[in-house]
């Protein structure tokens, strides 16, 4: 293939030169009894430093992927400095015992900080879980339903929202009260206060942001049934902008998008709602356990809990969820008025007023092979997993809190280069 043409945005897309490298952080010291000291092992090498990071939050490549998805920089060098002495403690974070002193410590500050970002009231608990939030899928009907026999409704908005109304059917009488599959997905229904609920429905479900097909509920349904309750899966959107926790009888969100990685699930669960799980409820699917325990009825995902505390450390830092927000809005705003004025080159499916500000779905008017094209040129140029969800193909560029605003503008300058490259 000839080479391409130099266009006004290709400029933008050539790697600046590395800044100058920070000085490693100097490797912690690690207490060794004094009879271990006099032990020498010449044949071992000693292992070499890990090499510094990029500064200024740039390593020199975009994680695009839904999840795992990209952390903050400063979050990885943190626990990098911390990894083989945790605070002096002479042990990793991974391998010391949950039930000591410095896990208690970090588990208990991890809390005060999302109950500070959220402002989560006390009527409700904060729990740490595994499972993923599929997992969630079955919990929620086993502890809020008193019997299979009990209504739920659900808002199937998406995939996810859509798997979760197949497994409460279950362990409840689960139903539709709106569905989206006929328009594939890409709008919510114009009228909250005219869902056709069950009266009885012990609980209303939705998926607050959908990941694959990126529509995001901008404000939120209330229960017909004057004793039922809010659920929301908030995996994609979770921690990404201020929410009224107090609506919501449960919350709960895989941390993989957006405040850590994979491993821990977060629940938050209004008090008065636990401890009437179904009686065929596995014990580690009942909240009441978990809630009585303080997440520490078994050994939990200590690792991830820990990176989950260093996000939300960094997210108060940033001045909370509102700031968090209106840079969310702006990348987000980036990029789709980037793809709406293409003049229908790139094209995104979703209703406008319900687009995510965390995952963007597009494709390309000239098809799937220039969407292969444009997705293996993006990689080349250090922007990765823009692949969109196998279920729906295309192009998916997921911009969580931790995607920097560099990584949106390069992007934008990348789909205007091609686009004139490839008219």
């Amino acid at each position: 293939m000839a080479a391409a043409a130099a266009t006004p945005n290709s400029m933008l897309l050539h790697r600046p030169s590395p800044a100058a490298p920070r000085a490693p952080v100097a490797a912690p010291s690690v207490r060794v009894p004094p009879r271990a000291a006099q032990i020498r092992c010449a044949a071992v090498a000693a292992p070499s430093a890990p090499a510094p990071l990029a500064a200024a939050g740039d390593r020199g490549v975009y994680n695009f992927a839904a999840g795992p998805a990209t952390l903050p920089l400063s979050v990885l060098q943190r626990a990098q400095a911390e990894l083989v002495d945790y605070r002096g403690s002479g042990m990793s974070i991974m391998e010391m015992s949950h039930r000591g002193k410095e896990f208690d410590a970090a588990i208990k500050k991890a809390e005060s900080d999302l109950r500070a970002l959220l402002a989560v009231p006390d009527t409700h608990e904060v729990l740490f879980l595994q499972g993923g939030a599929t997992t969630q899928f079955a919990a929620a009907p086993l502890n809020l339903c008193a019997s299979p026999s009990d209504p739920a409704d659900f808002v199937v908005s998406g995939s996810w929202s859509d798997k979760a109304f197949k497994e409460a059917k279950k362990y409840s009488a689960a139903s539709v009260a709106w569905s989206g599959k006929a328009g594939k997905y890409t709008s919510l229904p114009e009228d909250l206060g005219a869902l056709p609920q069950n009266p009885e429905a012990r609980f209303l479900h939705i998926c607050s942001n959908e990941t694959i097909h990126g529509v995001e509920f901008k404000d939120y349904p209330v229960p017909t049934n004057k004793s039922g309750v809010l659920v929301a899966d908030m995996s994609s959107n979770f921690c990404s902008k201020p929410v009224d926790v107090s609506r919501f009888g449960l919350i709960y969100a895989g941390a993989q998008k957006n405040v850590g990685p994979s491993g821990v699930t977060i629940a938050i669960v209004r008090k008065d709602l636990v401890g009437a799980a179904q009686p065929i409820t596995p014990v580690m699917l009942d909240y009441k356990t978990h809630a009585d325990n303080a997440s520490l009825y078994n050994t939990p995902p200590c690792f991830a809990i820990y990176i989950c505390g260093l996000v939300f450390e960094d997210l108060l830092a940033q001045g909370g969820l509102a700031e968090v927000e209106k840079k969310n809005q702006h990348k987000a705003g980036i990029l789709y008025d980037t793809i709406d004025a293409s003049g229908g080159y790139f094209i995104c499916p979703v209703d406008k007023p319900v687009r995510s500000l965390m995952n963007v779905p597009f494709t390309l008017a000239k098809g799937a092979d220039f969407e292969k094209q444009f997705i293996a040129e993006a990689a080349k140029e250090g922007m990765l997993q823009l692949k969109g969800h196998r279920s729906v193909g295309g192009v998916r560029a997921s911009i969580y809190n931790a995607m920097p605003l560099s990584g949106v503008e390069k992007l934008v300058a990348f789909m205007k280069d091609f686009q004139a490259r490839n008219p």
